[in-house]
């Protein structure tokens, strides 16, 4: 079930979600689920989901993730560091990444993110720093 509140915050705060086709299937300080569709425009040769697609996945989810969990008083974050292992590829489906926070400090929070295909397969782990601005 697609989380809509959850959507516009991605779509409001990050347009480049929206363009991709990023739904949210939930969010909160513990947990940030959104998924991507495969769709031939962002594939790569042979149907593979490009992993560019599957960062902006990553990145978009962690990025709320980090937003959900900043110090009181902050006024936003930003990635600073991103580190991707693709494990296999998605060529039909969903891509459903699943962020949590690692570290929420004063100056940075650690977000790890999951991405797994359809059938419920590891695809890729993402761990991404976030400075707090």
């Amino acid at each position: 079930m697609i989380d809509v509140e959850g959507t516009q915050l991605f779509h409001r705060t990050m347009p480049f979600s929206e363009r991709l086709g990023i739904e949210v299937l939930e969010h909160g300080p513990e947990l940030v689920r959104s998924r991507l569709e495969h769709a031939e425009d962002l594939c790569t040769l042979g149907g593979v989901l490009h992993g560019g697609a599957l960062m902006a996945l990553a990145d978009s989810t962690g990025a709320v993730c980090a937003f959900l969990n900043l110090p009181e008083g902050a006024q936003g974050t930003t990635t600073v560091e991103s580190k991707t292992n693709f494990l296999r590829a998605i060529r039909s489906g969903y891509a459903v990444a699943s962020s949590r926070p690692l570290h929420a400090g004063r100056k940075f929070v650690v977000v790890e993110t999951e991405i797994h295909d359809a059938a419920g397969k590891l695809v890729a782990k993402v761990t991404q720093t976030q400075a707090v601005l």
